[in-house]
C-alpha cells in the first residue's frame, strides 16, 4: 500500500512538473479556444434569430445567413489553428521526455535490469501517453470551466432560469466522471504493465527464437504469448467499458438539460412568449455547453492513461543526473589498478568480485580468463561506469576512479563487445558513430588499420556501401572489424574488449586478432576473453576465479 501511495505521488508530481513545463506553449491553443466558444455563442444567436425568422417571429434574410456561414468558416479555421499549436506543443513536449528518459538510460546503462522491450515502451508508448495529457486534458480542463461560464453567462443574459438550467447541467458533468471513473486510473495502469508485459516478452522472445526452436518450446512460449495477449485484451476492454459509460452519462446530461429548456420555454411560448428568437437561442446554447464538456470527457481517460504511464516513468526519471568530476584534458597515458575490489549485484547470491587486485600499465595488453561468471566482464563494467564497487580502489593514474563521473569514464575507452551492432547506415557512417566530428580521412585511417577496407575494396560503393540494421549484409567477422574501426577512430587512452573473437571461425579471428593487437599497441588494454588464441596473441594473462585472482601467468603458459 505504502509502495502504491508512492508511486502514485511521483506519478502526480511528474504530471505537475510537465504541466508547469508545457503552460507556455499552451496559451495559443487556450486563447484560440476561448475565441471558438465565443463564435459558437454568436453563431447560435445568429441562427436562433434565422429559425425564428422563418417561424414567422421577425425577419430573417440573406445577411443573417451570410453571418452564420462566415461565423461558422471562422470558428473551423480557429478549430484547425488550435490543432497545429496543440500539435507543436505536444511534440516539443514528447521530444523534451524522450530527452530525458534517453538521457538517464544512458546514464544506468547496463546496469538498468530492465528488458529491452520494457525500455523500448518507457521511451515510445509511455511517452505517448503523456502528450494526451499535456495537449488534451490540461486545454479541455481549462475550457471545461471557461466555456460554461461563458454560455451560461449568455444563457442568463436571455433568461435566468434557462441560465440556471445550463450551469447546473455543467455542473453535473464532473460529478457523473467522477461517478463513472471510480477504479479507472487502476484499471489503465494493469493495462499498461499487461502492455509492458506483452511487448518485453515478445521481443525477448523474438531475439532467442532459434533457441526456442532448437529445444522445441516454440509451442509452449505461442500459448504464454497468447495469455499475455489474452490478458491484454481483457484490461483494455476494462478501461474502454469505463469509456463508454463516460460518454453515455453525459449524453444523458444533455438530452436533460434540452428536455428542460423544452419544458421551460414551451410552457411560455403558449402564452405569447416575448422573445421567441430568444427561447430558440437559449435551447441552441446547449450544444455550445457540451461541446467543451464533451472534450473534457474525453481527455479525462487521457489523464487516466497519463496518470498510468507516468507511474511508469516516474523512477526512470527520477533517476539523479550524473555527478562527478570532469577531465580538463584526455590523458595520453594511463594506469588502471585495481585494489581489493568488492562488487556484488545480488545480496543473496556470492560476489561478482571478491577482492580482486592487478594492475595493468601504459602500452600492455592484460587478459582476464576464466569462466563463465568469473567476474571478467564486471570488471569492465566498473571501468566504464555502469556500476559502482561496493569496496576497494580504482584508480587510473593514481587518482579515484569512483570520483569522476561516469561519461567521463567511458569517454577514457573504446569499448568492443562480443558482437557489434551496426545500424541501417553506410559503413562510413557506422565507423563515424564513435567520433561524429571526425574528418574524412580520420575515418578511412581507422578503416584501414582495422582491415575494413580490404574487404570494402569487393563492395559496390566502398566504404559508402549501405549495410542493414544489425549489419545485414556483412559477415560476423567484417561487423567486428567495423567495430574495431571505431575503437580506433575514438582513439582513447584505454581498450575494453569483451571476448572480441568470439562466434569466429579460427580463420577471421586470426585477422580479427592482427588488428586488435595493433589496437592495443600503445595504449592500456584489458581484455576478457575465453579464446586460446586471444589469450596467446595478446598480452599477459590473469586468471579470475569466483571474483578473484589466484595468481598472474605470462602469455602461452
Amino acid at each position: 500500500m505504502a509502495r502504491s501511495k508512492q508511486g502514485g505521488d511521483a506519478a502526480s508530481a511528474l504530471l505537475q512538473r510537465e504541466a508547469r513545463a508545457a503552460r507556455g506553449r499552451l496559451g495559443l491553443p487556450l486563447a484560440l479556444g476561448v475565441a471558438q466558444i465565443v463564435l459558437g455563442i454568436a453563431q447560435a444567436w445568429v441562427i436562433a434569430g434565422l429559425i425564428a425568422g422563418l417561424l414567422g417571429h421577425g425577419a430573417a434574410g440573406w445577411p443573417a445567413l451570410g453571418a452564420a456561414a462566415a461565423l461558422a468558416l471562422v470558428s473551423a479555421g480557429l478549430g484547425v489553428a488550435q490543432e497545429r499549436a496543440l500539435l507543436a506543443a505536444g511534440e516539443a513536449a514528447k521530444a523534451r521526455l524522450r530527452a530525458q528518459a534517453f538521457d538517464r538510460l544512458l546514464a544506468l546503462g547496463a546496469a538498468d535490469p530492465r528488458p529491452v522491450g520494457e525500455r523500448a515502451a518507457l521511451v515510445v508508448d509511455r511517452i505517448e501517453a503523456l502528450e494526451g495529457f499535456l495537449t488534451r486534458w490540461l486545454p479541455a480542463a481549462a475550457l471545461a470551466i471557461a466555456g460554461p461560464i461563458l454560455v451560461a453567462g449568455a444563457g442568463f443574459a436571455v433568461d435566468a432560469t434557462s441560465g440556471a438550467i445550463l450551469l447546473v447541467a455543467a455542473l453535473l458533468v464532473p460529478v457523473a466522471m467522477a461517478l463513472t471513473g471510480i477504479g479507472a486510473a487502476q484499471a489503465s495502469r494493469r493495462q499498461f504493465a499487461a502492455l509492458d508485459l506483452l511487448s518485453g516478452r515478445f521481443l525477448d522472445r523474438m531475439r532467442g527464437l532459434p533457441t526456442l526452436v532448437l529445444f522445441r518450446r516454440q509451442e509452449a512460449e505461442a500459448q504464454a504469448l497468447g495469455r499475455a495477449a489474452e490478458e491484454l485484451r481483457q484490461r483494455t476492454m476494462r478501461v474502454l467499458r469505463v469509456a463508454f459509460l463516460s460518454s453515455a452519462s453525459m449524453e444523458a446530461l444533455a438530452a436533460g438539460a434540452i428536455a428542460c429548456l423544452a419544458i421551460r420555454h414551451a410552457a411560455i411560448l403558449g402564452q405569447n412568449h416575448p422573445d421567441p428568437a430568444g427561447a430558440l437561442f437559449c435551447l441552441l446554447l446547449v450544444p455550445a455547453l457540451f461541446t467543451p464538456l464533451r472534450a473534457f470527457s474525453q481527455a479525462y481517460h487521457e489523464r487516466l492513461g497519463a496518470r498510468g504511464a507516468a507511474a511508469e516513468l516516474a523512477p526512470l526519471l527520477a533517476v539523479p543526473a550524473e555527478g562527478g568530476l570532469v577531465l580538463e584534458e584526455m590523458p595520453r597515458r594511463l594506469v588502471v589498478s585495481f585494489q581489493d575490489v568488492r562488487l556484488t549485484y545480488d545480496p543473496t547470491r556470492p560476489p561478482a568480485l571478491d577482492g580482486l587486485s592487478f594492475r595493468v600499465l601504459p602500452g600492455e595488453t592484460l587478459v582476464l580468463a576464466g569462466p563463465s561468471g568469473a567476474g571478467k566482464s564486471s570488471v569492465l563494467r566498473l571501468l566504464m561506469g555502469f556500476r559502482r564497487p561496493d569496496s576497494g580502489r580504482i584508480s587510473l593514474n593514481g587518482q579515484d576512479a569512483t570520483k569522476l563521473a561516469p561519461a567521463e569514464l567511458r569517454r577514457l575507452s573504446a569499448y568492443v563487445g562480443q558482437r557489434a551492432h551496426l545500424f541501417r547506415a553506410t559503413i562510413r557512417e557506422n565507423i563515424a558513430l564513435a567520433r561524429p566530428e571526425a574528418t574524412a580521412a580520420q575515418v578511412e585511417a581507422a578503416a584501414a588499420a582495422a582491415r575494413v577496407t580490404d574487404f570494402a575494396k569487393g563492395l559496390p560503393l566502398g566504404l559508402e556501401t549501405l549495410v542493414g540494421e544489425g549489419g545485414y549484409g556483412l559477415s560476423g567477422g567484417q561487423a567486428q572489424r567495423v567495430a574495431i574501426a571505431r575503437a580506433f577512430l575514438r582513439d582513447t587512452p584505454l581498450v575494453l574488449l569483451d571476448e572480441p573473437t568470439a562466434h569466429l571461425d579460427p580463420g577471421t579471428e586470426a585477422e580479427v586478432l592482427d588488428s586488435l593487437r595493433r589496437l592495443c599497441t600503445g595504449r592500456t588494454a584489458i581484455v576478457a576473453s575465453h579464446s586460446r588464441a586471444a589469450q596467446r596473441a595478446l598480452g599477459r594473462v590473469l586468471a579470475i576465479e569466483a571474483g578473484r585472482a589466484p595468481g598472474p601467468r605470462m602469455a602461452g603458459e
